[in-house]
């Protein structure tokens, strides 16, 4: 074919399920944007007219016709344009994941998603029928009949088609057949999940495909934290031959974020800019990016007026403060103190007027202010050290600092017990009992401080304590969104580190040299989290292996004792201990707060991990280690 020049955008979209207002604006936006910068084809994400989160409404008959509905409004806006997005179609009893092809205001078609995602966080078969390869049918909507399946589009003499996110991370993907059909272009509309280090995995599936295929590849994915749990980076990324042409900046605090490249299609295509070197990944940066957004939407989204923090001066409370700070740092950045602001949802007009007025020094320490409140809650068991810590850290972010003891209210409990049982409570004697009063003591106070400033409180668990339970339900357990309770405790500990010294938060000087403890023992007894369970990276090697790599608890002993991690006896009763914890503490697991999907696992039962509250507990398996 003669060479022909296309004009290829790619647009991330920050949506939310079932808000069809703002998904709207935002596809709007983007088509709007488009169209000022001559685009030829543009494509939007996956699902992104409901969003991808909406979980069993995508089995509800009307909501597909609502769905319908507002792609029509879309297609009124697709003037001289052709605009590809994601919606679900029912047709009889299977609903399909599509990709919907909209050129000049007119309806061209409907690709359908032939893998669906089923591992890890992903439930799609729940949902959507998968589209057999090569087919081609008719479906009727609204008295009229649209083709939907295996199509092969065109555009200005361009053969293009599509893999809708799961299909092209399958051996058999759709690409595979596209090619001998003379498909020049891939577009690839998508919902990928952020995972650390996985931004690697995709910018080198597209890549790779692009030059196995002698194809141009368009790749665009959603971003931010769309409904709750899991964040999306909204990369986009336009491929040729091999060669990286656009890649956008991921994380960002806008709606939407569009990137666009003039692509030449011929014989021997020009391929005049690349982007020729990446840096390499730092997860601590990555995962700094994701909290910060991830935190900022669900705040917004939930319509709450910031968040609250029972700030206890250790490492997880502190590493929830800076992200909270650093929240407000990275969207300021992004958009401005009158949009972060704005955008907010929390601020009148006075507040917009008052942030514009201060100097960019101090304006990120005053929203801070205003966006953040903690409180320490001592105890006859609390150290100087740890209050010294979250005071500290609170003045040097700008956050509001409350502190008071909760002895009163222990004794209060505890004395009531002791006259309804006839006898003192003893540390000898009710050790657990006496540790879980004063966690849960705490909770009452802190929600009422959420309660008056209509904000979330943020619950500090972290995923090494998810895992054996080392947290007091209704405690420190307590909270609206639990940010951190997909990273391990040994990642938190250098990411403290990491936080202070690259982007300078010196208040965390005090928590990074501290051991951590949970201060609930007298403090004669020198209590710290490691002497309470087993050192942090065991415990983390003997999780990753249990339930990532999936092993019996035989075979995570064998590893671990090849390894030489440590003694063969003390590895025995780590790993015993571990899936003793593991199994009775389920129940904690099942009803801790919302958590962020971080990491490339997470051991929340309603996003990658499920296991019975009631089990065997591994009885005969841990025999089989003595």
């Amino acid at each position: 074919m003669e060479e022909t020049k296309l004009i290829l955008a790619g647009a991330a979209l920050n949506q939310t399920p079932l808000d069809w207002e703002a998904n709207l604006l935002n596809i709007r936006s983007a088509i709007l944007e488009a169209a000022t910068r001559n685009v030829d084809i543009l494509l939007l994400p996956e699902l992104c007219i409901t969003g991808y989160g909406c979980e069993d409404m995508f089995l509800h008959p009307w909501f597909a016709e609502e769905t319908f509905e507002k792609l029509l409004q879309v297609k009124e806006w697709c003037d001289n344009i052709t605009v590809c997005l994601g919606l679900h179609v029912i047709i009889g009893q299977d609903v399909f994941n599509t990709a919907c092809v909209i050129k000049n205001k007119e309806i061209v078609g409907f690709t359908a998603k032939q893998f669906l995602a089923r591992d890890g966080i992903h439930y799609e078969p729940r949902w959507f029928t998968p589209w057999p390869a090569n087919v081609v049918e008719e479906f009727e909507m609204k008295g009229k009949r649209y083709p939907i399946g295996d199509i092969i589009y065109e555009e200005k003499g361009v053969k293009f088609a599509f893999e809708i996110c799961e299909d092209a991370w399958r051996p058999n993907r759709p690409a595979e057949r596209h090619m001998p059909k003379g498909v020049q272009l891939i577009l690839n509309p998508s919902a990928s999940h952020f995972a650390l280090s996985k931004t690697d995995l995709r910018h080198r599936l597209v890549v790779e495909a692009s030059k196995k295929y002698q194809c141009a590849y368009l790749y665009a994915n959603l971003l931010g934290n769309e409904s709750g749990r899991v964040i999306f980076d909204g990369e986009v990324l336009i491929a040729q031959n091999g060669k990286l042409i656009r890649r956008n900046e991921l994380l960002c605090f806008k709606d939407v974020d569009l990137e666009c490249a003039e692509v030449c299609f011929g014989e021997n295509p020009k391929i005049e800019e690349t982007i020729e070197y990446l840096p390499p990944i730092d997860e601590n940066a990555e995962l700094i990016a994701a909290l910060s957004l991830a935190l900022f939407d669900y705040m917004r989204k939930s319509r709450s007026r910031g968040f609250v923090l029972s700030l206890s001066g250790g490492a997880d409370s502190s590493c929830c403060a800076v992200a909270v700070a650093e929240m407000v740092r990275r969207g300021v950045d992004s958009l401005g103190v009158t949009g972060f602001v704005t955008k907010a949802r929390m601020f009148s007009l006075k507040d917009v007027e008052y942030f514009e007025s201060l100097s960019q020094d101090h304006v990120v320490q005053a929203l801070v202010g205003r966006m953040l409140t903690c409180a320490y809650q001592g105890t006859i068991n609390s150290s100087d050290e740890t209050y010294t810590s979250a005071k500290k850290l609170a003045e040097s972010i700008g956050a509001v600092f409350h502190d008071w003891t909760i002895d009163e209210e222990v004794k209060g409990y505890t004395s009531k017990i002791e006259k309804a049982i006839k006898r003192d409570l003893t540390w000898e004697q009710d050790d657990i009992t006496l540790q879980n009063i004063q966690a849960r003591v705490r909770a009452p106070a802190i929600w009422m401080l959420a309660n008056i400033n209509y904000a979330l409180l943020l619950a500090t668990s972290n995923r090494s304590e998810a895992a054996v339970g080392y947290a007091t339900m209704d405690g420190d357990t307590a909270g609206s969104i639990s940010p951190i309770a997909g990273i391990d405790k040994t990642f938190i500990r250098q990411f403290l580190i990491w936080m202070q010294e690259e982007l300078g938060y010196l208040g965390l000087d005090y928590v990074n040299n501290l051991q951590p403890t949970a201060e609930l023992r007298p403090a004669s007894e020198s209590q710290t989290d490691e002497k309470d369970l087993m050192p942090y990276e065991i415990l983390n090697m003997i999780e990753r292996l249990a339930w990532y790599d999936r092993l019996s608890p035989k075979q995570v002993l064998d590893r671990l004792v090849a390894d030489k991690v440590a003694p063969t006896q003390a590895l025995k009763e780590h790993v015993h201990k571990f899936y003793t914890l593991w199994s009775r503490n389920q129940w904690k697991r099942e009803r801790y707060a919302p958590s962020f999907h971080l990491d490339d696992y997470n051991l929340d039962p309603r996003s990658w991990l499920r296991y019975p509250i009631l089990s065997g507990g591994f009885r005969e398996e841990l025999d089989q280690l003595k």
